[in-house]
């Protein structure tokens, strides 16, 4: 059997993020801008590129200026408030 569970796109499946970035700041799947992009770039390469890099530029000043503290805290381990919660994480693990 193989399973169909979805995973996160890698960093390195990205170009420059953009769609990630978009898609993580307003709620939505980033697969819809993606292939919203695909389709438009059967009209017009050049417009599509433009629209792409206007995005980046936008999405790069918009994480300069107003970063994300949540997203920057997320990866420190809490400490234990107390001695009791210390003595509950050594028997959970």
């Amino acid at each position: 059997m193989t399973d169909h569970t979805a995973t996160p796109a890698a960093a390195r499946d990205n170009l420059f993020g953009v769609c990630a970035a978009l898609g993580e700041d307003f709620g939505f799947n980033p697969l819809w801008l993606r292939l919203g992009f695909a389709v438009a770039l059967l009209f017009s390469l050049e417009k599509v590129l433009l629209a792409y890099a206007a995005l980046g530029v936008l999405v790069l000043v918009s994480r300069l200026l107003f970063p994300n503290r949540i997203r920057a805290t997320t990866n420190e381990v809490p400490a234990p408030a107390n001695e009791a919660d210390e003595e509950g994480y050594r028997h959970a693990a």
